[in-house]
Order: structure tokens, then C-alpha cells, then sequence
């Protein structure tokens, strides 16, 4: 994959996932316990062979920029691989990044400098495993000029996603934005589905540049991908879709976009069920993150009783203490501390977050750092935490900020 340059797009502001953003990129916000949102993306590029990669910044961008410097410094410059955090440098004009296709534009020095045969782009709040390999051999097989990763959906999700109209030969000739009625196009892949982006391309460098110049002429433009660049193109490019294969080898394809907080909290809860949804532990796909230096969790009190250090079905990660505590189906970050007497049902608690004694927690996401008293009561009443400030989702999770 030496020809190959990626692109990972980490500059959106995160607003669904506010107040996990309040102080963070989207990006970097942790997830299943020991990771970053962006670690995910960042594994898929390193196990696909893909080591030359530039980040883009934009929104609070400092904690991200720390965890590359810290946790992915694993790239060997003598072998010409590399990974770069760009910020805008306002090189092409002087606006921030407008949309996703101009963020990548006002990068268009930097791809040139590189003289990549194929640029591929993805997002960094996806969470999936995927070859890009198999992805880029797909690209080359049927002549592509522009390869969307596509997956499969049922048609009653239609109104949810832009479906694509993929012809016999793979090419797409038609995109429909969030179709009603149950009338979308279906997949070339599965007859009694839906085919959707996933928001994974490959371009030609060519005609990448291209097509890019030619968006930020277009004064009309939102300047973003899915959204502009590749429905002008259909006509006047070859652009084939790619199914999606899942390296998580489960019997459901699993792909996530955590940009809304019912979706970050749903895949988190992914990770805790009996037989996990998404695969954490196969060590022939590797989720590379920050080493954190942390002792190993701790466990305290077992006597009968209440008083009982104990997770049930949960992921918990290293420096965490349970001291006389119960945990179940919940995920616990790095240096998380749960007080005796406590029970913490269905939740995340975030790097740093203690528990007071006597506190009763229940479908919540507890933020970075968040100390809270004793005798908590959360998610029992949705209308007595939003009277206390605390943000309540449609899906009704309390996030505590």
C-alpha cells in the first residue's frame, strides 16, 4: 500500500455528542473504556498497511493532538511512513474547513507533495473494522476512478441513510438522500436490501484533485462529499461501489457512526454484552490505542451483603478500584473509582470518574473527571436530573457533564 495516502477527517465540532465535546474533538472522545473514537480508524489504516496518514484538525483539538503524539508514535520515517496532525493553516483562503470536501482541498499542497496513485478517505468517529486493501484490490479490478465503501441495510431504514442505485457492473448511477415510502433502490449485493455509504472513499489522485477544484468554484456547494462532490460526478467518472467486508467476522456486518449520544452510548454497550457485538479480542485485527500507566483493576470488600467490590458483565479498564461496589453491564475508563455501597447499572464512566459511597447510577454516561457525592441517585427520574442540569437524550440516558 506504499502508492496509497490517507485522509482521516477529524475536524467536525461534535455537537450531537455535546457535552462529551465540550472541551475535546469528537475524535478524541474515549470509548469502550481503554480508546479514543479515532483509535479504530487508525487501526484499520496500520493493520491494512497503510502508513502514510494525514489528520485533519479543526475544533479543540489539543487532547487529540496529544494522544497521536503519545499513543501512535509507531511509524518509521526511515521507511516512509508517517503519521501528521494538520491543523488549518488557511493555505488555499481564509475561511475554516466549509465541509468535508473542502477540508480536504485546503490540504491539496500536501497530497500533491506526496504524489499518492490513490488517496483514500475516511472519517474518524466510525467504529468498524475493515481491510482497505481488499477495498483498494476491488478499485483496481474494476477500473475505478472514485470506490465507495458501501453496506448493506434493510429498506425500512431508508429514511435514515443516502441510498445508492449500483448497476450491473457496480457502477453507481444514482444516489437517493433519506428516500420515503419504501421505495429506495435496491442493493446490486442483496437483492431485498438497501446499499449505503459509509462515508469510505478511494479516489484517484487525478481526479480526486480535480473534482475538488472544481467543488470550490461552485459557489452553490456545501463543499462536502456525499453531499456534492461525488452526485456531480456520477456522470462524468467511473464510481463503483465496494461492499463492505467485515474483518470483525461476526454474523452481523458491524458499523457504527457514534455522532449522536444515544449512538456512542448504544455502542458502548456493544462491548459488554455476554458474546460481544463488536470483537475487542482478536489479536489477528489489533485496536491500537495510548499505553496507559496504570496499575491492574482492583477489586475490595467481599463480604455478605451489600458491601461487595464487584463487575458483572462490564468492561473495566486498567487503575480502576471497585471498593465495595456493585458494577453491571456498564464500562469503566481508566482510574475510575466506585465507593462502597454504590450500584452502577448500564452506564459509562468516563477517565477519572469517581462514585460516591451510597450512590445509585442507571443508564448514565458520567464525564471526564466527574466526581460525584455520595448518595447520588441517576437515572431513576429523568425529569428530577434534567431539574438538576444534567443533559437527558431522547433515548433517555443522563449524561453528567
Amino acid at each position: 500500500m506504499e502508492n496509497v495516502l490517507a485522509i482521516l477527517l477529524a475536524g467536525g465540532a461534535g455537537e450531537r455528542l455535546y457535552p462529551l465535546t465540550k472541551d475535546t474533538a469528537k475524535p478524541a472522545v474515549p470509548f469502550g473504556g481503554a480508546y479514543r473514537i479515532i483509535d479504530f480508524t487508525l487501526s484499520n489504516c496500520v493493520n491494512s498497511n497503510v502508513r502514510r496518514i494525514l489528520i485533519l484538525t479543526q475544533y479543540k483539538s489539543l487532547d487529540l493532538i496529544r494522544h497521536i503524539r503519545d499513543g501512535w508514535n509507531i511509524f518509521s520515517p526511515e521507511m516512509g511512513e508517517y503519521i501528521e496532525v494538520l491543523p488549518p493553516m488557511q493555505r488555499v483562503h481564509k475561511d475554516w474547513y466549509q465541509g468535508t470536501s473542502d477540508a480536504v482541498f485546503q490540504n491539496c499542497y500536501s497530497i500533491e507533495a506526496e504524489a499518492p496513485e490513490q488517496t483514500l478517505i475516511v472519517a474518524g468517529d466510525h467504529i468498524y473494522k475493515m481491510n482497505y486493501r481488499d477495498m483498494l484490490d476491488w478499485h483496481w479490478r474494476h477500473n475505478a476512478e472514485i470506490t465507495i465503501a458501501t453496506i448493506k441495510a434493510p429498506p425500512e431504514d431508508a429514511g435514515r441513510f443516502g441510498v445508492l442505485e449500483i448497476d450491473p457492473d457496480f457502477r453507481i448511477v444514482g444516489f437517493e438522500e433519506k428516500p420515503q415510502g419504501g421505495n429506495a433502490k435496491r442493493s446490486r449485493f442483496d437483492p431485498s436490501m438497501i446499499s449505503v455509504s459509509m462515508g469510505v472513499y478511494i479516489f484517484n489522485t487525478d481526479v480526486l484533485l480535480r473534482v475538488l477544484h472544481e467543488d470550490s468554484q461552485d459557489a452553490g456547494s456545501t463543499h462536502d462529499f456525499g453531499r456534492d462532490v461525488i452526485p456531480k460526478n456520477l456522470a462524468r467518472a467511473r464510481v463503483v461501489a465496494y461492499d463492505f467486508r467485515d474483518i470483525n467476522d461476526k454474523s452481523v456486518r458491524y458499523w457504527r457512526d457514534v455522532g449522536t449520544l444515544d449512538a456512542y452510548y448504544e455502542a458502548n454497550m456493544d462491548l459488554v454484552d455476554v458474546v460481544p457485538e463488536f470483537n475487542l479480542y482478536d489479536q489477528r485485527w489489533p485496536i491500537r490505542t495510548k499505553a496507559t500507566q496504570q496499575p491492574p483493576a482492583k477489586f475490595v470488600f467481599a463480604q455478605e451483603g451489600r458491601r461487595m467490590g464487584v463487575a458483572v458483565d462490564s468492561v473495566v479498564s486498567a487503575g480502576c478500584i471497585v471498593s465495595g461496589g456493585r458494577v453491571l453491564h456498564s464500562v469503566l475508563s481508566p482510574g475510575v473509582r466506585v465507593n462502597s455501597y454504590c450500584e452502577v447499572e448500564y452506564s459509562i464512566l468516563m477517565p477519572g470518574v469517581e462514585i460516591g459511597r451510597y450512590s445509585r447510577i442507571r443508564r448514565a454516561i458520567v464525564n471526564t473527571g466527574v466526581k460525584l457525592p455520595d448518595s447520588s441517585v441517576i437515572g431513576f427520574d429523568l425529569e428530577a436530573d434534567s431539574a438538576k442540569g444534567y443533559h437527558v437524550t431522547e433515548g433517555g440516558i443522563v449524561v453528567v457533564a
